[in-house]
């Protein structure tokens, strides 16, 4: 996974249009990264290897308090 954190990064600053966006591997889990804008923690990015295919998942957790005066 750690070979693939700049493809990951240059991906989500592409797509998202944010060039504050860092992909960084996780201290101690060799299969998930974290995702920050700016400062902030915002995701993580898990790598799925099956029947010889990778995929990865982003998974975001959005609190109702995050929601509040949108």
């Amino acid at each position: 996974m750690k070979s693939d954190v700049p493809k990951l990064q240059a991906y989500l600053r592409k797509t998202f249009k944010n060039e504050t966006i860092r992909v960084v591997m996780h201290g101690r889990k060799k299969d998930m990264a974290e995702v920050f804008v700016g400062q902030d923690q915002v995701a993580q990015i898990y790598r799925d290897e099956e029947d010889g295919e990778i995929s990865y998942q982003l998974q975001m957790a959005i609190l109702d308090i995050d929601l509040e005066g949108l």
